[in-house]
């Protein structure tokens, strides 16, 4: 299994699609640097030689791209200074809520969870009624 910049990307999988398994790759962005350091597209993985490895780890580190952790990083500051500085946004992501304006009353489920249980109220048999008849 190839590792590019310490992740394991799948051997069976064509290359363009084994390098949107690293962060901040897509499908875009992995055939232009394909094409640019003359690698096939269709070519597998598992059939790369460690020198094609080494080039695409070569041109991904000089691009100056932010990939993997640096990329995750910068994200989340930037969602931290967002809660930071009290904005709209910040509020709704500390809430778990959409943040970019989608409705609520429906289809947020992917942000809200699971639902919770039907909050009726549901009366409960009376076994009160039947214990106290007194005997006569």
């Amino acid at each position: 299994m190839p590792r590019i910049l310490g992740v394991d990307i799948p051997k069976e999988k064509r290359i363009e699609i084994s390098l949107t398994y690293l962060y901040g790759i897509g499908r875009a962005l992995a055939n232009k640097i394909l094409k640019e350091i003359n690698i096939d597209v269709s070519k597998r993985a598992k059939d790369l030689s460690e020198e094609e490895v080494a080039r695409i780890t070569n041109t991904l580190q000089k691009s100056g791209l932010r990939l993997e952790g640096d990329l995750r990083r910068d994200i989340s500051q930037n969602i931290k200074r967002l809660m930071d500085i009290g904005s709209y946004r910040g509020s709704r992501h500390k809430k778990g809520l959409p943040a970019r304006g989608q409705r609520t009353r429906t289809n947020a489920r992917t942000r809200k969870g699971p639902r919770r249980g039907n909050m009726a109220i549901i009366k409960k048999a009376e076994p009160a009624k039947a214990a106290a008849k007194p005997a006569k």
